[in-house]
């Protein structure tokens, strides 16, 4: 169930006093999370979509995931996987991605002055505040990986917003967003969708691991074969043709699927 637009609405109303107050903020929650789920599966993907990530940004971004990773003392294998998801999500290369980790190693290291990076990549961005969003977004997408977020890594990112004229209330809605996120995979409807997205990843027949160019080539292919126009030389019947056709939709339907979730382009 998702219930973060309730939570948070009764919380703004409590901290009024007034009891109405509270109630108000329920209902307002309450249509907010009506329809959530939809949103919430569509999140991930319309943030990044159609934003040019400039040079220096994915350096600055995984030096910053690498420092928040090692800032509790441990950097656990959730946020590993993450950062290594979101390479992919990326369209990271295999040279892209050795660099990726190695930025992330530089982050790590003692002493890595997080605040001049941060305000060089705002000096960079600082007309573009989509950007700037979009890095806390991404950041915040892997701490929130683990099961629990610490207190230390609060004030770093706090501190890192900060520095990149970002509110507390930018900062909490991000937060709620990402964490009805994850509800909405826990749900029965995000059952559902996950289902539908393995489905579609085995149609293709390529791997969640896959890059995004992996998974053009192998709709291409698939296309290039099952479709009705290519099998017409061999003068097929109408049950061959039929079967064609609902191949090429089950292709097609897949690949959109995942063009839209990875930002294919």
């Amino acid at each position: 169930m998702v219930y973060w637009g309730k939570l948070i609405g009764g919380l703004i109303g409590l901290a009024s006093g007034r009891f109405w107050l509270f109630l108000l903020g329920v209902f307002f929650g309450h249509q907010f999370d009506r329809g959530l789920g939809d949103r919430v599966a569509r999140f991930q993907t319309q943030a990044d979509r159609n934003i040019a990530l400039p040079e220096g940004f994915a350096k600055c971004l995984f030096q910053a995931m690498g420092y928040l990773a090692k800032a509790d003392g441990q950097v656990s294998e959730d946020e590993i996987r993450a950062a290594r998801a979101l390479m992919h999500r990326l369209n990271m290369g295999p040279a892209q991605i050795q660099n990726a980790i190695a930025w992330f190693t530089e982050g790590k290291q003692a002493g890595f002055p997080i605040n001049s990076t941060i305000r060089d990549l705002r000096g960079r961005n600082g007309r573009r505040p989509e950007l700037r969003s979009l890095f806390v977004r991404l950041l915040m997408e892997v701490s929130l990986s683990k099961n629990r977020l610490q207190q230390v890594e609060r004030t770093i990112l706090w501190s890192i917003c900060k520095d990149l004229d970002i509110s507390r209330v930018e900062l909490a809605q991000v937060e709620a967003m990402l964490r009805a996120q994850r509800g909405f995979r826990k749900s029965p409807q995000g059952d559902k969708d996950a289902v539908r997205v393995q489905h579609a990843y085995r149609t293709l027949g390529v791997e969640k691991s896959s890059t995004n160019s992996e998974i053009k080539k192998a709709y291409r292919r698939l296309m290039n074969k099952h479709h009705p126009d290519k099998i017409a030389s061999r003068n097929p019947d109408e049950a061959a043709v039929d079967e064609a056709e609902r191949q090429t939709r089950d292709i097609r339907t897949a690949y959109e699927l995942l063009k839209t979730r990875r930002s294919i382009r």
